[in-house]
This record gives C-alpha cells, structure tokens and sequence, in this order.
C-alpha cells in the first residue's frame, strides 16, 4: 500500500498518525461493512458536527478515495445502496393528478413541512426521481428535505425542496465571500446548498417558487440549527443555464455571482473535468454573514 504522511479531506487534516490508527482499525476489525468501519473510525478520531453526531458520510468518502489511491485496503462492497448512488423508486402517485393556475396569492400562504416519517421520505423521494431532471441520489453530508404546500383551497403538496452540505471549492463564490482556504476549511459548515428544487409540473402558479425560496430562508437556519448545531448564514445553489434561467432565485434575491469551472462539487485538487458549468447563485441569511464566515 502507498504511504503517504498526511492528507485533508472535507477540511479536515488527517496527519500520519491518524492513518496509521485508520489502517489498525482495517486490520482488527475485518468483519465490518464500509458504513460500520466509517463509524467505527469517526469515534476513534472524534470526527463529529457541532452537534456532536458522526461525520459517518464524509468518513466514508474519504475512506474510499484513499483505498482508490492504494493508501489502505477496504473489504468488498456489500449489496447496499452507497452514498450518491441513484434510487428506483416505484412510480405511483397522486402528483400526476394535480394540475393548479393562477397567482401565488390565490393558493398561500406558502409552507414548507419538513419530510419526517418513513412515508413521508418515501413519497418525497419517489417524487423528486419522477420529476427532477436529475432524479434522487443520496444526498452528501448533513441534509433536511421539504414538501412544498399551498394552502387554499385545501392544503396541497406541490412540490420538493432540499438542503444539504456544500461544495468544497467553488472559485467565483468563495472569492464573492473574500475566502481563502484556511476561512473556508474552517467556516464551510456555515453554507448550505439548495441540492434540490421541483415544482411539480401540472402546477403553474405565478410566483410560487419564488415564494417557496423566501419562506426556506426563513426556516431553514433554524431547522438547520436544531438537527445539526450550526445556523447557516448563506445558501447557495447551482443552476443549469441550458435549462433554467434562475429568474425564480433573482425573484427572491439570490445573488448570481458567477460560474462553476466544470469540475464537480468535490473537487479539492483541481484535477476533475467532465462536469456542465452552471450559475451560481447565492442567498445571505444574515446581514454580518462575511463576519462570520471569517472575512
């Protein structure tokens, strides 16, 4: 196996002796899946959120892209679903049904409720993989799901929201915030990315998912807080230019401020390619969001 004295991951410095310590764990504890090894290795090194739960997701990327490089020797994938991996989901439901017209204000107010039970995660992913262009996938890291309702006549669901971890690098954002790679290794948790929109497509109803952004920025930090001890003070999101034009973001004052390189959204080394440069649009939540953030 490749030695190597240290690496950085997800803003995290594993030195030399953290390695070490991760292949002991590999060798002793052998019978392990993937998922219970990067639990196993996220106690051991006290890799947690600020709300003190495991940073299982991350430690399992990172466990796989230094067995990649030869750094350490994982066991065999089980037959599980990984982490990003796309979800078949049964086509059903009622959504197909709904068709809605006409101004936001005859149908609000506008709620988002967050998807809890094991129902209401089925349903809202069966959604998002019949109607979003980019189907479900496992969402990276720390993640909150919604329902998007309207109100009037009845309370209807109308469509999806999803906020999850950011990226790691991206140029023109981090150099819109004034970061480096120090601020942004250490102030990163304090970003949120809407990884998910979806406006079911019978629904056209003037102004609604502008109205659905305002009432997330709303929400959101402290929904966020109470799951993972950390209130968010900006959102971001990416938005593909051949598709979308963003009006409904620049309708509830996101900021476009620039391009993505094409690289992927966990790129650290500026190495990948391959990937649709898209919009980046960003939404502060407090007015010393640059405070603190570090700048």
């Amino acid at each position: 196996m490749t030695t190597v004295t240290s690496r950085t991951f997800s803003g995290r410095r594993f030195s030399s002796a953290d390695l070490v310590e991760i292949k002991e764990v590999l060798d002793s504890c052998s019978g392990l899946s993937r998922t219970e090894l990067a639990k196993t290795i996220c106690e051991l090194l006290e890799w947690t959120r600020p709300s003190g739960t495991l940073k299982s997701r991350e430690c399992l990327e990172f466990l796989e892209q230094i067995d990649s490089e030869g750094i350490i020797r994982l066991p065999d994938r089980r037959q599980t679903r990984p982490f990003g991996s796309t979800t078949r989901i049964q086509p059903a439901k009622d959504e197909e049904s709904i068709v809605l017209a006409g101004s936001v204000e005859q149908f609000d107010p506008v709620r988002l409720e967050q998807v809890g039970d094991r129902t209401g995660r089925d349903l809202w992913r069966g959604m998002v993989e019949r109607h979003h262009y980019l189907g479900y996938k496992v969402p990276f890291g720390a993640s909150l799901s919604y329902f998007i309702r309207v109100s009037r006549p009845t309370s209807l669901i109308v469509g999806c929201m999803q906020f999850s971890s950011p990226a790691w690098r991206m140029e023109d954002r981090d150099q819109w915030i004034g970061w480096d790679d120090e601020r942004r290794g250490i102030h990163l948790q304090r970003l949120v990315s809407n990884s998910r929109f979806l406006i079911l497509p019978g629904v056209r109803v003037q102004n609604l998912a502008s109205a659905a952004l305002a009432e997330a920025s709303r929400i959101l930090p402290g929904d966020w807080e109470m799951r993972y001890g950390v209130r968010p003070v900006l959102l971001e999101t990416l938005v593909d230019g051949a598709r979308f034009s963003g009006t409904c973001y620049r309708a509830a004052n996101w900021l476009e401020v620039g391009m993505t390189s094409g690289r992927g959204r966990m790129d650290r080394a500026n190495e990948l390619t391959g990937m649709a440069p898209k919009k980046v649009f960003l939404m502060p939540l407090a007015k010393d969001f640059r405070q603190q953030l570090g700048v």
